[in-house]
C-alpha cells in the first residue's frame, strides 16, 4: 500500500487493546512505544520483501550440475521436480569435518517438519560436499524424513553459489524456472562483512526461528550461546 494511505505505527499502537495484570504506566508506555517500533519493522519487512521479488532477471545458471542424491544421480534442473521455484541450503558437513555444523543441523531441524508446507509453493534441496552415503547415515541418526540431501560430489556448484574457494560455509540460493530458462534469483549476501561491531553474522529477515524466538526474550540471543548437536 501507499506510505501516504497508511496510518502512522503510533496512531495504530494506541488503538491497541491489549493490557495484563498489574502493569504500570510506564510498562504499557514503554510498551506502546515498542509496539509503533514493531508495527514499523512489518512494514520494512514487507517493503523489502516487495524489493526482493522486483529483481531483475538474475544470472542464468552456466550449466545442468550433477548431484549424487539418495536415489542415485540427478541433475540440477531435476532438483526443480513440478515446480518453477528452487531453494537450495547448502550446509557444512564437508569431508573434512567429522561432524556437521550445530548451526547449520538446528535451522534444518527447523525446515524439517516445516518441508510438506515449504513444497507445496516450492521445491527445497539440501547440499553439502561429503559424499552421499555419509549424508544420508548422518541425515538417518537424526531422524530426518523430509529433508533431501544431495551431495556435490565435484563442487562444481557450490564453487560457483557458495564459495569460490570451496570453503566449508553455508549457504541459502533461490533459483526460478522461467520460459526454458533456469536463473538465479536471489542469495543471502549478509556475511561477517557486513555485521554490525560485536555481532553474529547473520542474515535478515532471520531463516532460523530459533534466534527470532530468542529476541522476544529478555535474554535474548546471548553473545556465547550456540545450539549443540546433542544434550
Amino acid at each position: 500500500m501507499d506510505a501516504q494511505t497508511l496510518k502512522s505505527p503510533m496512531e495504530l499502537a494506541r488503538q491497541n487493546p491489549a493490557r495484563f495484570p498489574n502493569e504500570s504506566d510506564e510498562y504499557r508506555r514503554a510498551r506502546r512505544e515498542l509496539l509503533a517500533e514493531e508495527i514499523e519493522l512489518r512494514r520494512h519487512i514487507e517493503r523489502v520483501a516487495e524489493q526482493r521479488r522486483a529483481l531483475p532477471a538474475g544470472g542464468e545458471v552456466p550449466e545442468n550440475y550433477r548431484f549424487a542424491g539418495e536415489k542415485g544421480a540427478i541433475t540440477f534442473s531435476d532438483l526443480f521436480g513440478d515446480k518453477d521455484t528452487l531453494a537450495i541450503y547448502s550446509y557444512m558437513f564437508g569431508p573434512q569435518r567429522e561432524k556437521p555444523c550445530p548451526m547449520c543441523v538446528s535451522q534444518m531441524n527447523t525446515w524439517e517438519n516445516k518441508l510438506p508446507d515449504i513444497e507445496q509453493r516450492i521445491a527445497f534441496a539440501f547440499t553439502a560436499r561429503s559424499p552421499i552415503a555419509r549424508l544420508m547415515d548422518d541425515k538417518k541418526a537424526r531422524g530426518w524424513r523430509n529433508i533431501k540431501v544431495f551431495s556435490d560430489t565435484d563442487g562444481g556448484y557450490t564453487r560457483n553459489y557458495v564459495s569460490p574457494k570451496d570453503e566449508d560455509v553455508p549457504g541459502y540460493n533461490v533459483f526460478t524456472r522461467r520460459d526454458g530458462k533456469i536463473r538465479h534469483f536471489w542469495a543471502s549476501e549478509m556475511f561477517a562483512g557486513t555485521s554490525d561491531p560485536g555481532q553474529d553474522p547473520r542474515g535478515a529477515p532471520d531463516l532460523d526461528t530459533l534466534w527470532t524466538l530468542l529476541d522476544t526474550t529478555p535474554e535474548g540471543r546471548g553473545k556465547d550461546w550456540y545450539p549443540k548437536l546433542s544434550y
